[in-house]
């Protein structure tokens, strides 16, 4: 169980304070702890992980040799925030949202900011998510990002700084819901006690939303997936199946006229909205990628035709660039007139000459990022790697210096964690989810990722991570 040998104060700690005591809105979940025998724990995570395999609760790892489907190992201790310290997340998360959409809609339009100098001309333009075939674009009600999952973590100052942006297929929202389902049963009586917000209606919202794009009193909605080898192809199925909507692929669909239809046992049905889990540059083969056969030919033009909605709008994927993540403080104030609420972690651009020389002299302390990578690849935790780590990567920043850039390492906050025998700290991020419809609005919990081995930063499904269910409290 938890033991005198429990480190919190190395970092912040979730549930511990620095001298041992539990923070205030753990106390009924410490009490219940206490009362709970660690065998009981171990047989409440057997029984929990015999239940995600059961459900379908797995994921391919593209890079590992073996092959197969892994589940999301669901730690059964939960992650737990108080209202106060969500209240400032849901409005700092609002904020954000709101001021990239209207970056998104001026970047590929009148392009103030650039005129402007707020953002470098070079770094948009060298910037792989800056789709020029979306110029010009006027998405449904001026939404560019409909779903977005920004990544939060909290450094040992207590503090929550934002870590990145996702803003083109933000995946995890159906591995939160169904943990909520699983640990309902494992803590049945908690929930009423603590009065923790349901996420449960998450599907509903977000149906309404994509409803919402359509000028259609009842528009035929639709996911579109990869298909059943994509690494999230339980989640695209889950939220389809939850909506009561279509999952097609996308030799399910047949563009006519600049009309956007798919194919079913009685023939051809029109479809109004799809909510896309591709990435842009496979939507259709015509207009980006001509090897793609993952989307339709002649999608983009039905979407520019104002035929069909998608969600995420095409063109989006540029607030996920790494390096435009670093000016998005600068666009908060721009936009909005208003000094970030969540502030960014302090970020170095390699492409710039004196933070290049800052980083290759320092590479033993920081984290280096490739800006277009994702899952936990394309980077270097500096006080972990190796010295031919860190040569590697001195060596490619200073081949490709806009490909990279660089961060403290910080400490991320951590979770009281089932460990063998005893309750260990392990490291978290957060990953809460915002739709954006008539308003941004934040779904009151979250997906929280957990370090598994001891001591790791990287939370990463891919790199051996796990997850947490995420208790945000109402009061």
């Amino acid at each position: 169980m938890i033991t005198e040998e429990y480190d919190s104060n190395s970092h912040y700690d979730e549930m511990f304070a620095p001298d041992g005591s539990c923070r205030p809105h753990y106390d009924r979940f410490h009490e219940m702890l206490q009362n709970t025998s660690i065998e009981r724990l171990r047989q409440l995570q057997f029984t929990t992980d015999k239940a995600q395999m059961a459900m379908g609760m797995t994921f391919n790892v593209y890079h590992d040799k073996q092959g197969v489907e892994k589940i999301l190992h669901l730690d059964i201790i939960p992650r737990i925030i108080n209202a106060s310290e969500w209240e400032k997340i849901d409005r700092g998360l609002r904020q954000r949202i709101y001021a990239l959409n209207l970056f998104l809609e001026d970047l590929y339009n009148d392009q103030k900011i650039l005129k402007d100098k707020i953002i470098p001309e070079d770094l948009i333009y060298s910037c792989p998510g800056y789709l020029k075939p979306c110029i010009g674009l006027n998405p449904p009600k001026g939404i560019w990002c409909h779903i977005s999952g920004t990544d939060l973590i909290r450094d040992r100052d207590g503090e929550f700084y934002v870590l990145e942006d996702n803003l083109r297929c933000p995946s995890g929202v159906s591995y939160q819901l169904e943990s909520r389902e699983l640990i309902k049963r494992v803590f049945p009586n908690l929930f009423s006690k603590l009065g923790v917000a349901p996420v449960s209606d998450y599907p509903i919202r977000l149906l309404n939303i994509l409803e919402y794009l359509s000028e259609k009193t009842n528009p035929v909605v639709g996911v579109l997936t990869p298909g059943i080898h994509n690494s999230a192809y339980f989640e695209h199925s889950y939220l389809a199946h939850a909506m009561g909507v279509e999952l097609v692929i996308g030799q399910d669909l047949v563009v006519k006229n600049d009309m956007a239809y798919m194919q079913t046992t009685s023939g051809l049905k029109q479809i109004d909205v799809l909510y896309r889990r591709i990435d842009d540059t496979f939507l259709d083969p015509e207009v980006f990628n001509p090897e793609s056969m993952l989307g339709a030919p002649g999608l983009f033009s039905a979407y520019k035709s104002g035929n069909i909605a998608l969600a995420n709008a095409p063109g989006s994927g540029v607030a996920d660039d790494k390096a435009v993540y670093a000016y998005v403080p600068r666009i908060i104030r721009y936009y909005l007139d208003e000094e970030p609420i969540i502030p960014n972690v302090p970020t170095y651009l390699c492409s710039e000459k004196e933070d290049r020389k800052y980083v290759l002299e320092h590479l033993e302390e920081l984290v280096v990022k490739e800006t277009n990578a994702a899952g936990g690849y394309g980077m270097m935790i500096g006080p972990r790697a190796t010295a031919g780590e860190r040569k590697k990567f001195s060596r490619l920043i200073q081949e490709d210096p806009r490909n990279y850039i660089a961060q403290p390492t910080l400490s991320l906050s951590t979770v009281p964690t089932l460990a063998d025998d005893m309750l260990e700290p392990r490291h978290v991020d957060l990953r809460p989810y915002v739709l954006y419809g008539k308003e941004p609005e934040v779904i009151p919990g979250a997906f929280t990722r957990v370090a598994l081995r001891r001591g790791s930063l990287i939370v990463n499904s891919s790199q051996g991570g796990g997850s947490k269910d995420t208790w945000v409290l109402q009061h």
